[in-house]
């Protein structure tokens, strides 16, 4: 099994070898993934960070072996733009992980390129809340499957804010929804918690952060602050709930 280094900004991960296919999820620049199957112009392959599986078309298939790379990543905190020697631009999303960097000249090497930021870097884990860095998202396009702030869902949102403050969770939801441990009633949440929420058919298909006492920080048609209460989700423009609570955990 080959296991490689996402040098592209980011991938599309689809459920299916096709483009018709919908993103599930997307692999960030930086992030280690591993061929598990392959289908004429397709890939399948299985994200290492949360072990997430799908299928990328082959020409985005921009990447290093791991073994050119041998020390653990630092992770972005902010979105950052690098210049390589030949002036090229290359902005990096928050979540993206680079490798061998210097902190002295803001510099990092991948493959056999340099690569130089004219400011500050930010690295995680940063010192600032949970809530603090969601909001930072606010206004961010929903994206079934996004993982950036060109397009996020909701799930993509929670674990790219608490990667960026040093603390790993699967993809998905319902996956989500299994991780921390529980917090028996709102009353008890604490800004930062992850609230969850179910379709009629009892599934996990929301999640959010508790982001102040009776508010939640979620991607819902964009990242936006909504009401919070025992019963769901009360969006105020539309003067209705729009999801139903079904559980709270503390990461």
């Amino acid at each position: 099994m080959e296991h490689l280094i996402c040098a592209n900004v980011f991938v599309p991960v689809r459920t299916g070898p096709s483009h018709k296919s919908e993103q599930g999820s997307q692999i960030l620049f930086g992030e280690k993934y591993s061929i598990i199957d392959r289908s004429a112009d397709w890939l399948k392959v299985r994200n290492e960070y949360d072990n997430y599986e799908g299928w990328i078309d082959n020409d985005h298939h921009i990447f290093l072996r791991t073994n050119d790379i041998k020390v653990e990543p630092d992770i972005l905190a902010n979105i950052t733009s690098f210049i390589d020697v030949n002036g090229n631009k290359l902005t990096l999303e928050a979540g993206s992980e680079i490798y061998n960097f210097n902190k002295n000249d803001r510099s990092f090497i991948m493959g056999d390129k340099l690569y130089i930021a004219p400011t500050e870097v930010s690295i995680a884990p940063v010192n600032e809340s949970i809530t603090d860095t969601a909001a930072r998202f606010i206004n961010c396009p929903y994206l079934w499957g996004g993982k950036t702030s060109g397009g996020i869902d909701c799930s993509g949102l929670t674990q790219v804010v608490y990667k960026i403050h040093g603390e790993k969770i699967p993809r998905d939801s319902y996956i989500q929804a299994e991780a921390g441990r529980p917090v028996s009633f709102l009353e008890e949440a604490e800004p930062g918690d992850l609230l969850f929420f179910d379709n009629e058919q009892g599934k996990i298909s929301h999640v959010g952060i508790l982001f102040s006492s009776g508010y939640i920080i979620h991607s819902s048609g964009m990242v936006r602050i909504d009401r919070i209460d025992h019963q769901g989700i009360y969006n105020n423009e539309l003067k209705k709930y729009t999801h139903r609570l079904r559980t709270i955990r503390r990461i």
